[in-house]
């Protein structure tokens, strides 16, 4: 079995015709063309599982995933029930939120350095004791201090799911069009299991700190990504090398790179989108005198969301990846204005559907943006350029949820509804924007030289 600084063995590229769908043959009896049709949706997903170790690394990569959905919400809980004051349990996970934005880059760096197994197992072994630690300090009745800094010391877990896209990028490399569309695959499946680690997580860690006690939820979430790391880790397969060391060029600073800054603002924007959303459903919700449904509502946006993405990643993509964000991202803002529309109505049962359509524009423009960030980050240092995304985001969820959280509290009614649509407008218009720079940075011809191509072409004619 190949080790780290040796790389897996050469995986061949994806059959021709990856990611397009079969053609039907002529004459096929009644009933079977549905069949067909529905299984050759699968026909991506099948194949991109198909070299050894892809399950493995998957199924453990979810385990890990999993507590990013629960952590939160379990130590809010765990510290508002025996503290009394969620002002400190939102003052404590604010803080962790920060060391996160800080600590993530610089653990992604050192994977990209040293190997993923190397790096992933101390970090979460350090993240685990911070998180037992927070527990019995919670349960002793320390002093608030040691909430800080326990729960900030959490942060150092590795981003399991850039280190499973790196996984994938590197089995999948090349500029083939059949190995662009088996990363598109893998993106999408790994975005839709990230929305269902945040459709689960919250619902289990509640079930768990309400049912059986407060510390539970924490518990359970820290054993999860103990053991789910470790045995993501474990799969040296297909753990991508090492990049050699290149001395000053490896030490410039990765926001330097050509469109990665303007992406990255971009999912800021979106980041705000989802922060807003969460705490605004949750305020809309209790204002009707059904806070404990809201969860189940916010579940359907993530549904939504997962099962788009699921189906984008069975689809082949066409154009250039700048313009499909800028689409993907515009596509949102303006599902988004559905559920504002539908808050008017003052009902839950209205609002859910709407939900469920507006989270399916959110996969697509994870998906893509995520492709654009492998495109851009130089090879040796993708787990930091994924990294880099998903701190990103958590910026943007942090500033949406002060906004949502404010215009709930101030606005009133459905007017907190509209930061949604107004964050994801902005997100549109940094993508449009970003499209002609990261068109230029990842090679994608602009409108300018495929006209002037038609034209010489024409004119050869």
């Amino acid at each position: 079995m190949p080790n780290s600084s040796t790389g897996p063995a050469p995986v061949p590229p994806p059959a021709a015709g990856y990611g397009e769908p079969a053609a039907a043959p002529r004459g096929r009896p009644a009933g079977q063309g549905d069949r067909t049709a529905c299984t050759r949706w699968f026909t991506p997903y099948v194949r991109l599982f198909a070299p050894p170790g892809t399950r493995a690394f998957a199924l453990a990569g979810l385990l890990a995933r999993l507590p990013m959905g629960m952590l939160s919400i379990s130590a809010v809980i765990m510290i508002a029930t025996t503290r009394g004051s969620y002002a400190l349990a939102g003052a404590v996970t604010a803080t962790g939120l920060v060391a996160t934005a800080l600590l993530a880059p610089l653990v992604a760096r050192l994977v990209d350095r040293h190997g993923q197994a190397r790096i992933a197992v101390p970090a979460v072994c350090l993240s685990a004791a911070a998180s037992l630690t927070l527990l019995l300090c919670v349960r002793h009745d320390a002093p608030d201090w040691t909430l800080f800094a326990a729960y900030a010391a959490g942060s150092t877990a590795p981003n399991t799911g850039g280190m499973a896209r790196a996984r994938w990028a590197h089995l999948y490399r090349g500029s083939s069009p059949e190995a662009e569309a088996a990363r598109h695959t893998a993106n999408s499946f790994e975005q839709a299991l990230d929305e269902l680690c945040f459709m689960l997580g919250p619902v289990l860690a509640t079930f768990l700190c309400v049912s059986l006690f407060p510390e539970a939820g924490t518990l359970t979430a820290t054993v999860l990504l103990l053991g789910g790391t470790l045995l993501f880790a474990a799969q040296r397969r297909t753990e991508p090398p090492v990049a050699p060391h290149d001395g000053p060029a490896r030490a410039a600073a990765l926001l330097r790179t050509p469109g990665l800054p303007r992406l990255l603002a971009a999912f800021l924007a979106t980041g705000a989108v989802f922060g807003a959303l969460e705490v605004v459903t949750v305020a809309y919700a209790d204002g009707l005198g059904h806070k404990g449904a809201a969860g189940a509502v916010l579940a359907l946006q993530a549904l939504g969301s997962g099962a788009a993405g699921l189906a984008f990643g069975a689809l082949r993509p066409a154009g250039s990846a700048g313009r499909r964000f800028a689409v993907c991202v515009g596509a949102m803002a303006a599902l988004m204005t559905l559920p504002l529309l539908a808050s008017t109505a003052g009902s839950l049962l209205v609002l859910a559907p709407a939900l469920l359509v507006a989270g399916m524009a959110t996969a697509p423009a994870m998906v893509t943006g995520m492709t654009l960030v492998q495109r851009l980050t130089p090879p040796g240092r993708l787990n930091e350029g994924m990294t880099l995304a998903v701190t990103a985001l958590l910026g943007g969820i942090a500033a949406g949820s002060a906004a949502g959280g404010w215009a709930a509290e101030h606005l009133g009614g459905s007017w907190g509804y509209a930061v949604p649509p107004v964050a994801a407008a902005l997100a549109a218009a940094v993508a449009a924007a970003a499209a002609l720079t990261t068109a230029a940075a990842t090679g994608a011809p602009g409108p300018r030289a495929r006209t002037s191509g038609r034209r010489r072409r024409a004119t050869a004619r």
